[in-house]
């Protein structure tokens, strides 16, 4: 009997938008290095990747570590665009916001007030004092 640690497994393929951003994250870091005037040669050389890993990156290849599309992205000089990934998490704000107890109203009373009645020598539940 095999060992579940023991199969191979295949990683499993993104969903069709996320293969969309991908190749177009891949696109745009091409068009920025040619932009700047550098060769595949000298980018996966700054890189320190193989031309094929920079090929399959500027496709977009999701098995790429994203440690190296940060490296590409410090070799273009704009690696501070990785900072604004998931920066403003309006979902997560409304779910945080939907978990918080909400906050009750306070009781509008500064001060005791004196009980019904004890002008006249009555307490609260209305019996006469003794004299």
């Amino acid at each position: 009997m095999s060992n579940i640690s023991d199969m191979k497994t295949s990683p499993s393929r993104p969903f069709p938008a996320i293969e969309k951003q991908m190749a177009a994250l891949g696109q745009r870091l091409r068009e920025a290095r040619l932009r700047r005037g550098i060769s595949t040669l000298l980018f996966a050389e700054r890189m320190n990747v193989s031309r094929d890993t920079l090929n399959r990156l500027e496709k977009g290849d999701p098995s790429i570590a994203m440690g190296t599309y940060v490296r590409a992205l410090r070799v273009l000089g704009v690696e501070k665009d990785i900072d604004k990934v998931a920066k403003d998490d309006e979902l997560g704000r409304k779910l945080q916001d939907l978990k918080m107890p909400v906050a009750r109203k306070p009781r509008g009373r500064l001060a005791p007030s004196k009980p019904a009645g004890s002008e006249n020598g009555t307490e609260d539940n209305g019996h006469q004092e003794a004299e």
